[in-house]
């Protein structure tokens, strides 16, 4: 089920089916619609023109041709006027449509580039949202094609962009918590607090550390609890099922399953932090599901910091935050087996 954001050519995308956003008579363009065409060869047009054109809004599916997919399925976005004539509805019209066709079809595998977002001149911070959360909503609501997996495709950074505000409010927190800059300090404190600790009357961190010893037997027993029997008990807590747990952290079923069979199973950092971000989990409760795992979140890396960001302001949408991820070049949560 997970749902990838890749930059790549689409034509050269090695899956079940690729999207093309194509216009109104399918009889080729521009933009990704033209190259489409132009890779896959004439065969292709000669199957659009079968079909009678499409509206916007609808999908349409032919074979690959000379692409290495199976099919291309066609889909034609609404031209962006103002967001007031019904552009958002068109559009997930779009990506509903396609993903139909492609579970009808057999795909476990289908790419889409950001529909609208070139010549139509949908904005391209909100036709990102649209297409990820349409493919997210159907995905969870589709049980039976849980296992599609899904590519956002993007050519280049200048056509992929999340909102302004979302991107400087991240931008912002970066700058606050990076400790890149302020690596000697932090060495200058352990030093600090390594010579504190020798003295008679410790301070407080020193003290919490001779506690922490006391009750060594207490602090091991809480250690016995694995990072997948936490997970587990979250779940219940929760009252969550196993599919919404691992459609919310975009992972697939067989990654899962691993975790659900074998109490001792060590995740990918990747997937301990998605299914934190799944489990809505505050921030103490992160860091600990993380410890379990053997991990932390590390001020020295940026796509901890991000994740940080969004798990302090409440924002629990893994798409929202891969999405952010990418924008920052960092590696996405969650993945597939």
């Amino acid at each position: 089920m997970p749902i990838e954001i890749i930059r790549h050519d689409i034509t050269k995308m090695q899956v079940d089916a690729i999207v093309n956003a194509a216009n109104e008579s399918l009889s080729g363009g521009g933009g990704v619609d033209g190259a489409i065409h132009r890779a896959a060869g004439p065969q292709l047009l000669a199957e659009c023109r079968l079909l009678n054109g499409c509206r916007t809004g609808d999908a349409k599916i032919t074979s690959g041709g000379n692409l290495p997919c199976r099919y291309v399925i066609h889909t034609v976005g609404p031209v962006w006027k103002d967001g007031l004539h019904g552009e958002a509805d068109l559009l997930k019209s779009c990506y509903q449509k396609s993903l139909s066709l492609a579970a009808a079809y057999g795909c476990s595998s289908v790419a889409f580039p950001l529909i609208s977002s070139g010549i139509y001149g949908y904005p391209k911070d909100q036709a990102l949202r649209i297409a990820t959360d349409t493919i997210r909503d159907y995905l969870i609501e589709h049980t039976d094609d849980a296992d599609l997996h899904v590519y956002i495709v993007v050519f280049d950074k200048a056509s992929f962009r999340i909102s302004e505000k979302l991107y400087t409010g991240i931008a912002e927190y970066i700058d606050d918590h990076y400790a890149w800059e302020h690596a000697d300090r932090g060495r200058r404190r352990i030093a600090q607090m390594e010579s504190a600790c020798a003295i008679e009357e410790p301070p407080a961190e020193c003290m919490l550390a001779v506690r922490a010893s006391a009750s060594l037997e207490e602090v091991l027993h809480e250690m016995d609890e694995s990072f997948a029997s936490m997970v587990m008990r979250k779940i219940d807590e929760k009252g969550m099922t196993d599919p919404e747990c691992y459609k919310k952290a975009n992972l697939d079923r067989k990654l899962f399953s691993k975790l659900r069979k074998d109490s001792h199973y060590r995740p990918k950092k990747q997937t301990a932090l998605a299914l934190a971000v799944a489990l809505e989990l505050p921030l103490e409760e992160a860091k600990e599901l993380l410890m379990k795992a053997g991990y932390a979140l590390s001020h020295s890396d940026k796509g901890d910091i991000i994740v940080e960001y969004f798990i302090v302001n409440g924002l629990y949408d893994i798409f929202e935050i891969n999405a952010a991820l990418y924008s920052f070049g960092q590696v996405p949560l969650g993945g597939r087996a």
